[in-house]
């Protein structure tokens, strides 16, 4: 190679980095637009109550003497997440009276679902499981129903408030804002439980006050509600009579979805199924396994804080960014592996004790790998979804997600009492290798598909 050409090489390729770097920046900069911003606030308001009703609580009621069998099964509670496409067709074209004229029929309904997430919050802030069980799970039945209506609602909200291209985007700010939610109403509980202590045993009180700061805390998605603009509505063909109106609500979602994409639609359907399978069972016993392990609410609030939040935002805004870069299925894919590979660093962790620093470690794995996996499967279902339905095909895509994973966790009580804790996080990676099969089939048939188009 001549001086010249060595010279010339050598100059280009700076110019070659410079201008991949500025094109990352440039795609990391969506982020601080008003909608991300928004969507940011608004996943905090959903992400809120989840952990309330199900692992923070799974922490409590073990703390009040509740035994793991009746914790697993009180997780059913969250069912009703699997299940609200039942009533998703009504959020997509039923009014709110008065409150649908003040603020539209998007904004209406986040503002009712958040009232009823308040209602039942404050509720279980005035009860104590360890005298009045049955009363708390009415309770954490009413806001997982006003949790599960708010998903509706923001799902459509989220996906008609921009178009496809932006749609990873928000998902990835979404994500964060939910995962920023699971370490307030997770982390945060525990820290104010903790500081609200008056003793050294269990406290109710203490609990109490804490659920009574969530409830409070669900203004965050009252006020960005208010906030914000109704999306441009999409105008729905008005219905002659009432079977008509049915028809419409009903059945037109979910059959224009099936003869969109025929035999696929079982494919994709079975996809959505499973992929979160080893998280959300895992997740159940998580909490009852820092307890019986010795850690205090302090350190797994510490640790949740500091290392599961810098993990949690690094894996939702790298995951958007890969999904925009390299596309949804591939991203899917890695999520599923890092999800299923998390779950046996559980396993490992299961047989150090009282380890910190593993716990640190293990946290840190769990939530960068769940934040990649949420970004890129938040983006999958927006995009199969048709704008006429929104709320309806999106309701139904994350009811299924939940549907079979909810169910099985259900029993992860009574398995870790018959085998225990290592085996239980092991058995939660492998039920996840099915996933993996899944994606691999989804990627081929749409390979095909292209192919044939092209033809």
């Amino acid at each position: 190679m001549s001086l010249v050409a060595w010279r010339c090489s050598a100059s280009v390729a700076p110019r070659t980095v410079l201008k991949a770097a500025q094109s990352w920046l440039a795609d990391f900069r969506v982020y601080l637009e008003w909608p991300c911003l928004r969507m940011l606030f608004l996943g905090f308001s959903a992400g809120l109550p989840l952990l309330l009703i199900l692992g923070t609580l799974s922490f409590w009621l073990r703390e009040a003497g509740i035994d793991r069998s009746t914790i697993g099964y009180l997780t059913w509670v969250g069912l009703i997440y699997a299940f609200k496409w039942m009533w998703a067709p009504l959020v997509d074209r039923l009014k709110i009276p008065l409150l649908t004229k003040l603020f539209g029929r998007r904004r209406s309904w986040l503002l009712f679902a958040q009232a009823l997430i308040i209602i039942g919050l404050v509720g279980m802030s005035t009860l104590d499981p360890k005298l009045a069980l049955n009363s708390v799970v009415w309770c954490a039945l009413l806001v997982a129903f006003g949790s599960a209506t708010q998903d509706i609602a923001l799902d459509a909200f989220r996906i008609e408030s921009a178009n496809s291209d932006h749609q990873a985007a928000l998902a990835a700010t979404y994500q964060t804002g939910y995962r920023l939610a699971l370490i307030w109403s997770g982390a945060g509980v525990l820290w104010l439980a903790a500081r609200a202590e008056t003793g050294s045993g269990y406290d109710a009180g203490a609990w109490q006050f804490a659920y009574l700061c969530m409830a409070a805390s669900i203004g965050v998605g009252v006020i960005t509600t208010l906030l914000s603009k109704e999306p441009v509505q999409i105008q729905l063909a008005k219905a002659r009579n009432v079977k008509a109106w049915l028809h419409q609500t009903l059945i037109e979602p979910f059959a224009e979805f099936l003869t969109r994409y025929r035999w696929h639609a079982v494919l994709i359907l079975s996809l959505i199924a499973i992929y979160r399978i080893s998280d959300v069972v895992m997740g159940i016993m998580a909490n009852p396994f820092y307890v019986d392990m010795g850690y205090t609410k302090d350190e797994v609030a510490a640790v949740s804080k500091v290392f599961g939040v810098v993990m949690t935002l690094v894996g939702a805004f790298v995951g958007g960014v890969l999904t925009l870069r390299f596309g949804v299925l591939r991203i899917l894919f890695v999520g599923a592996v890092l999800s299923a590979v998390s779950n046996l660093l559980f396993a490992w962790l299961a047989t150090q004790g009282h380890d910190l620093h593993g716990l640190i470690w293990v946290i840190s794995a769990d939530n960068l790998s769940s934040g990649i996996a949420s970004a890129a499967f938040i983006a999958f279902l927006s995009a199969l979804t048709n704008i006429r339905y929104s709320a309806t095909q999106y309701a139904l895509f994350s009811s299924m997600m939940l549907l079979l994973p909810k169910w099985l966790a259900g029993f992860s009580g009574v398995f870790v009492d018959t085998f225990g804790y290592q085996t239980f996080f092991f058995g939660t990676a492998i039920i996840g290798a099915p996933v993996l099969l899944l994606i691999w089939a989804t990627i081929h048939f749409k390979i095909v598909q292209i192919k044939k188009e092209d033809e």
